[in-house]
């Protein structure tokens, strides 16, 4: 893996250019002192990944990414001073193309790097969707629909690269008694995911908070995935995290939630699979469809990365397929009229 270093510390360019030539396969493809330089240096040679740090001059690591992401689009992983103390940023990063973030490794007093394991495991996992999309390998996951027993509705998002943005462009449309549920399963470390559940709240016109073990599924909130392991709806229709299946890309996985709706829940429901790099959901989505549910992908156009929704489209997975500005209205008015039906 050719890997990118954009960093105008020049200790922190030292620490992490170790890290990576430790490793067999990486390699530093080349360095830039501030996100200018990124954007020209990725025009002439787009790297696997791109180690993007957030505070830099001339141009800081947000505007960067989305330069380099609509004009040489490439893996970004942002690698700043603190991750929740530039919560902010980082979702910015996130809105714009990014596809995670990890606090710069630090060289400690035994002259061993401080966090450089933290580093590579986000390395090796995007190492692994990158490899699992160019396989074009899909997941595989049993399901088994569940009758409507119940007059609750459902509305589940999954989001990966560029999903901040598209998220807080459906939830401040949403309205505010929307007679649904709503659980967002975007690809986001769980050290930065109350920040994120925060984040989105300030946008959002229902409450946002972050899903925990045992939640039951109530109108008008919004729960988010909080963690680093599954996000699954069980038998009693509560939601509760889970380590398996443990060979997915990204934790949590849109289509290990997406199944659990089949499996475990017993109401009405509605999907969306939003901008993202992979192939992650779109199994999932076409289960939904299969089975009678309201299926949307978001259009090319507006997608950050044209990835989760364009496989579900192949899949021919969703009902329609829309620009982010229209998702938000066809999912309300498909939740209204389960809710007219049902009376």
């Amino acid at each position: 893996m050719r890997i990118a270093i954009v960093n105008d510390m020049k200790m922190a360019v030292e620490v992490m250019r170790r890290i990576i030539t430790t490793v067999q396969g990486y390699e530093v493809a080349w360095i830039a002192k501030d996100g200018k330089e990124a954007v020209s240096r990725c025009a002439d040679d787009v790297p696997d990944l791109i180690l993007m740090d957030l505070i830099m001059p001339e141009m800081n690591g947000v505007e960067a990414s989305r330069n380099i992401m609509a004009n040489s689009p490439c893996p970004i992983l942002v690698v700043t001073a603190s991750v929740t103390a530039n919560a902010a940023k980082v979702f910015e990063a996130m809105s714009v193309g990014a596809l995670d973030a990890v606090s710069t490794p630090i060289l400690g007093t035994s002259g061993e790097a401080d966090g450089k394991n933290e580093l590579l495991k986000k390395i090796r996992t995007i190492g692994k969707l990158i490899d699992a999309d160019r396989k074009k390998t899909s997941l595989n996951l049993s399901v088994s629909p569940k009758p409507d027993t119940s007059d609750k509705c459902l509305l589940a998002l999954g989001a990966s690269t560029g999903g901040p943005a598209a998220l807080i462009k459906i939830l401040s449309t949403l309205p505010k008694d929307l007679p649904a549920a709503v659980v967002i399963v975007q690809h986001v470390d769980e050290n930065f995911s109350q920040g994120f559940a925060d984040w989105l709240g300030e946008y959002s016109k229902l409450p946002v908070r972050l899903a925990m073990d045992g939640d039951r599924l109530n109108h008008g909130t919004v729960l988010v995935a909080g963690t680093n392991n599954h996000l699954y709806i069980n038998e009693r229709s509560c939601l509760v995290y889970k380590e398996n299946p443990l060979q997915t890309p990204y934790r949590p996985s849109v289509d290990v939630f997406f199944n659990s709706i089949l499996k475990n829940w017993g109401g009405k429901a509605v999907a969306a699979l939003l901008t993202g790099m992979g192939k992650d959901g779109a199994d999932g989505l076409l289960q939904l469809k299969q089975n009678g549910i309201y299926t949307v992908a978001q259009n090319a156009e507006t997608c950050r990365v044209y990835g989760m929704p364009k496989a579900a489209v192949e899949l021919n997975a969703a009902v329609d397929i829309l620009p982010i500005d229209d998702i938000a209205e066809a999912l309300t008015k498909k939740i209204l009229a389960y809710q007219i039906k049902s009376k």
